[in-house]
């Protein structure tokens, strides 16, 4: 309106596909993680971390440091790979592996080319039980769950909290993509937690597991 009276149009800002409007977007988008009390993260297709929040870090701060699979690296390495995931995920095979497996296995069709994915997999193929868990575990756990329970958004899933406040508990994830986001192939992840009664005898020190699937969930 100030142009078409005769006042100078102003400088256009970058547009959302820019470098520099992503950047921006990000710093204030790390503002709005930083106001929610619940465990959230950005990723992108790769589950590459952009963003965490405090309460994030406050959750995984007992994890031991990893050269690859930190949650603040790559939440979908850490999950399969890093060997103290189960002392934060519950229930880690069948509540967090297999449906990680499922998504990276849909990451892997959309993005046949991606030489991160494509890491990842060997990564999956030099472990025998993980990778029979990929071709033949992961096949039949689909055909009896379906499609739409192995996804993320709304998946209800065990907890290790290390504040003895939360301790063992649920984790309700929230998925959200926004235009921008959407743009840069990135979504957040939200582990809004859950009040649940203590299971008697439940100790957290126990639950280290090794890096790779042990069990593959049989189909009846």
């Amino acid at each position: 309106m100030a142009f078409q009276a005769g006042g100078q149009r102003p400088a256009p800002r970058p547009g959302p596909g820019t470098p520099e409007a992503a950047q921006d977007y990000l710093r204030d988008y790390a503002v709005l993680l930083d106001s929610v009390p619940f465990p959230s993260l950005v990723v992108d297709h790769r589950w590459d971390v952009l963003l965490t929040n405090g309460a994030f870090r406050t959750l995984f701060q007992g994890v031991e440091p990893h050269p690859t699979a930190h949650p603040g690296a790559n939440f979908l390495r850490f999950v399969l790979f890093h060997p103290d995931a189960a002392t934060v995920l519950g229930d880690h095979e069948a509540s967090w592996c297999l449906p990680m497996l499922a998504d990276f296995s849909a990451a892997a069709e959309r993005h046949p080319h991606d030489p991160v994915l494509h890491a990842v997999r060997r990564d999956i193929a030099q472990d025998p039980i993980m990778d029979a868990a990929f071709r033949h575990g992961l096949p039949h756990w689909l055909s009896a769950v379906g499609e739409r329970a192995a996804g993320h958004d709304g998946s209800v899933r065990p907890l290790l909290h290390p504040d003895p406040r939360w301790g063992a508990t649920e984790c309700r994830l929230l998925v959200e993509i926004t235009s921008v986001l959407e743009e840069m192939e990135c979504r957040r992840v939200t582990l809004v937690l859950r009040e649940t009664p203590r299971a008697a005898g439940r100790d957290r020190r126990t639950r280290r597991a090794a890096s790779h699937l042990r069990v593959v969930p049989t189909v009846g």
